[in-house]
């Protein structure tokens, strides 16, 4: 069982910058893949980015390539989302997210937050222009 829990939301102006933290708890975060998603008012849930177990291994969505970059701290639990060059569309609410990945291997990550199986509550990202 893996709890995971966001900060770092808040209001920011248009090209300035936030950093995500996703806190898990447990002993066994190494062995989860982490992923980034985030929803807007009235969208679907999107993927952002996601981080293999090892850290080795990561993936962006092409809305935020070159401008968000996804990172993980194995021994402090904790997954990170530096935002640079915000804009007023990424304006959302934005959850980690883990996919337990025994027998898969360190380097596997998804996109798909159905393969997810612990999601956090959410922090809001607001983007003023």
């Amino acid at each position: 069982q893996v709890q995971l829990v966001e900060s770092g939301g808040g209001l920011v102006q248009a090209g300035g910058s936030l950093r995500l933290s996703c806190a898990a708890s447990g002993r066994t975060f190494s062995n989860y893949a982490m992923g980034w998603f985030r929803q807007a008012p009235g969208k679907e849930r999107e993927f952002v980015a996601a981080c293999s177990s090892n850290g080795g291994r990561t993936y962006y969505a092409d809305s935020v390539k070159g401008r968000f970059t996804i990172s993980r701290d194995n021994a402090k639990n904790t997954v990170y989302l530096q935002m640079n060059s915000l804009k007023a569309e990424d304006t959302a609410v934005y959850y980690c997210a883990g996919d337990q990945t025994l027998y898969r291997g360190t380097y596997y990550l998804t996109i798909e937050p159905s393969n997810y199986d612990y999601w956090g509550l959410g922090t809001q990202v607001t983007v003023s222009s």
